[in-house]
């Protein structure tokens, strides 16, 4: 390892990461606390509450994947379009079923996207940013 080397640390490349890699803007959101509704005599989902918002990146894990349903066989609920949303350690970790919107992006066709967060978010003593499995919903461009 060279002098130049030894100041290289996890914080280091992290912040060079959140910096030069999580460029786009992204929002998470779950449902709000469910308002009485007296007019319908029902309880309707309250506005979404905002997790996070700030920098990040979403990108493919991978192509389209095939998934086979069999009526009445158990199966995992894999998803034909994965996707990994990178977001600043500093972030909270979403929870399963939040939603992320990218609301700024250099790619205008991903900007209003969404996605579910299939899983909690990765964790590991070797981490610089956090990773997220999510699964796209929105399945067209809006042109």
């Amino acid at each position: 390892m060279s002098d130049s080397d030894a100041g290289l640390t996890l914080g280091a490349v992290s912040a060079i990461v959140e910096k030069k890699i999580l460029t786009s803007k992204i929002r998470i959101y779950r449902p709000g606390e469910p308002v009485f509704n007296p007019d319908t005599g029902q309880y309707e989902p309250g506005p979404p509450v905002t997790v996070y918002a700030g920098p990040g990146a979403v990108f493919p894990a991978g192509g389209p994947s095939v998934v086979l349903h069999l009526a009445g066989q158990a199966y995992v609920d894999d998803t034909p379009s994965r996707y990994r949303l990178l977001t600043p350690l500093s972030a909270p970790v979403a929870s399963r079923e939040d939603t992320v919107t990218v609301v700024e992006a250099a790619d205008g066709a991903a900007i209003g996207r969404t996605w579910r967060v299939l899983d909690l978010g990765n964790t590991s003593t070797l981490s610089v940013v956090r990773t997220t499995w999510v699964d796209q919903i929105t399945q067209t461009t809006g042109v």
